[in-house]
């Protein structure tokens, strides 16, 4: 089949890769336009947009939807992974068999714009991927293929990411033989829940919660847009992070205990176990708290 695939962050290479060896063709790939990046914030095009150009392939980058017209219609499909923008049924009808999208949940669960995110912040076990046909809703389309995955109680969003963008090759290949062999998707079917883009205020530390919920919190925000609380007026991030049983003192109170970085919570403690201060990359904390010179009773937040 002759397919376009409509995608941006660098969870889509598995399966672009996958593409390029398969029996299909991939005539057109379709990203956002290029952003201002970095400190110097100078304009950057995607991590898909740097594979489209590595293996010269057709690609476009409308700043419209309307921009599409005139150049997937004679597209068997469009795939879409990440792409970050919601189309309209016009465009949707434009290629012969529409667009699929692969999204990183067990639909209807985590509907939106962050599901593997949210899935950790709600202490979940277990996800997966899905294959599924747009249409006008968020996430609402039947079903193609979907595969299961048990959540590691170590991986942060990075690492849950990357296993799952690692399942899109199958689940889209067994999408596309249902297709080929004629075969229709099923409606879903579940409890539906949402999986809302997390802002940088979201991702802010409370101290005051519980250690599990703080553990998930940060597993779920690092690296994007990072869990983060305030060190002497400084904007301090909290990269890992393993819940410590036992209460040391008032929520955000840092100590160094054998050796171990441990702050406080609302119960029980966290052991700091990899932070970047202002300023500095990314460093064991053992390492920050050395330098620091932290001084009884000094607090976070």
């Amino acid at each position: 089949m002759r397919i376009g695939v409509a995608a941006t962050p660098d969870v889509a290479i598995p399966t672009l890769n996958w593409l390029l060896q398969s029996e299909h063709e991939v005539s057109l790939v379709i990203t956002q336009p290029d952003r201002p990046a970095g400190r110097g914030r100078l304009m950057q095009q995607s991590v898909v947009a740097d594979w489209a150009h590595n293996h010269q392939i057709p690609l476009v980058k409308p700043e419209n939807s309307d921009e599409l017209i005139g150049k997937i219609e004679q597209l068997e499909l469009v795939l879409t992974i990440g792409y970050g923008v919601l189309l309209p049924e016009s465009i949707l009808a434009l290629p012969k068999r529409g667009f699929l999208n692969l999204h990183f949940s067990l639909l209807p669960a985590y509907r939106g714009a962050a599901p593997a995110q949210r899935a950790l912040h709600r202490g979940e076990t277990v996800t997966g991927v899905t294959v599924f046909q747009l249409d006008k809703g968020m996430d609402t389309g039947p079903i193609f293929t979907q595969e299961s995955i048990d959540i590691d109680p170590s991986w942060r969003s990075l690492e849950l990411l990357e296993h799952l963008a690692n399942l899109g090759p199958e689940v889209v290949k067994r999408s596309f033989e249902m297709i080929q062999s004629g075969q229709d998707p099923h409606a879903q079917v579940g409890v539906a829940s949402t999986a809302a883009k997390i802002s940088k205020a979201e991702a802010k530390i409370d101290f005051n919660q519980d250690a599990t919920q703080i553990s998930n919190a940060i597993r779920a925000f690092t690296y994007e847009p990072g869990a983060w609380t305030i060190w002497k007026g400084e904007p301090f991030k909290v990269c890992a992070v393993e819940v410590f049983p036992e209460v040391i003192g008032k929520p955000g109170q840092v100590s160094v205990i054998d050796n171990s970085v441990i702050v406080s919570t609302g119960s029980n403690a966290l052991e700091l176990l990899r932070v970047i201060p202002a300023g500095k990359k990314e460093m064991n904390a053992i390492d920050w708290a050395r330098g620091a010179r932290l001084t009884e009773g000094e607090v976070f937040g």
